[in-house]
């Protein structure tokens, strides 16, 4: 017995293309549309499942919607000279109506009631100016990306904060000047302290050496008086508790 046709509308109808260089991954996008009032069961098989990431790759399209698929085709060392082999077939079936186990009806499904459709794949390479072309495509598309982001508005990107946050940050930026410009002050005023004890200090030594030698010798000397009265008072507290 015949199978039923296909009920589900491919696009395209009978050739997935692949544009190189193959060196990356390359999509290309298969659209299924079901025009029925009734869902249908779909997979997307091929003849080389290695070569190819579909998704997805299985599902329901309900009645009267669409769904497109992914086919990316992974990397591989084109050879112009070798003629691709690689099929994809697209295989529906009417849902039943109290289906609850899509995996149990494709099992339990007879063949007349499976519908499939078949594409063959194509792989292209660009000639070179196709390549100049495409960079310079690409380029335009980036640059003119980049000025349109730079045109947008300040007002548009404060926009999605409300008025509570704006307040906040600006709140917060106000504080953080104010606490640099707090930071910028006491830095100022420690260089200006530094530098007026360094000019004290380099008055002071050439003029009044003895000055300072006489300041060290007291120094010392109230260092070895108090070591002695510590010395003492230990001397002291230790025979008071023995």
């Amino acid at each position: 017995m015949a199978r039923p046709e296909q009920v589900l509308l491919l696009e395209p109808q009978h050739e997935l293309k692949f544009r190189g260089p193959f060196s990356d991954v390359v999509t290309t996008n298969l659209k299924l549309s079901n025009p029925t009032d009734r869902n249908v069961c779909f997979k997307v098989k091929t003849t080389a499942p290695r070569r190819y990431c579909v998704r997805p790759n299985s599902g329901i399209i309900d009645a009267g919607t669409s769904i497109n698929v992914s086919v990316m085709l992974q990397p591989f060392d084109y050879d112009p000279n070798e003629k691709s082999k690689h099929k994809f077939m697209v295989q529906a079936m009417l849902a039943p109506p109290d289906m609850t186990d899509m995996e149990g009806v494709w099992k339990e499904a007879k063949p007349e009631e499976l519908m499939d459709s078949k594409l063959r794949c194509v792989f292209e390479m660009p000639t070179e100016n196709e390549k100049t072309h495409d960079m310079e495509s690409n380029k335009m598309m980036s640059s003119s990306s980049l000025k349109s982001e730079s045109s947008l508005p300040v007002k548009s990107m404060s926009s999605t904060l409300d008025d509570g946050e704006v307040k906040k940050i600006m709140e917060e930026c106000k504080r953080l000047q104010m606490e640099a410009q707090r930071l910028r002050e006491e830095n100022k005023q420690i260089k200006e302290d530094d530098g007026l004890r360094m000019r004290k200090s380099n008055i002071m030594s050439p003029q009044h050496p003895s000055v300072a030698m006489k300041k060290e010798e007291g120094m010392s000397a109230r260092t070895v008086a108090l070591i002695v009265l510590f010395f003492v008072m230990g001397i002291i507290v230790g025979k008071l508790v023995l």
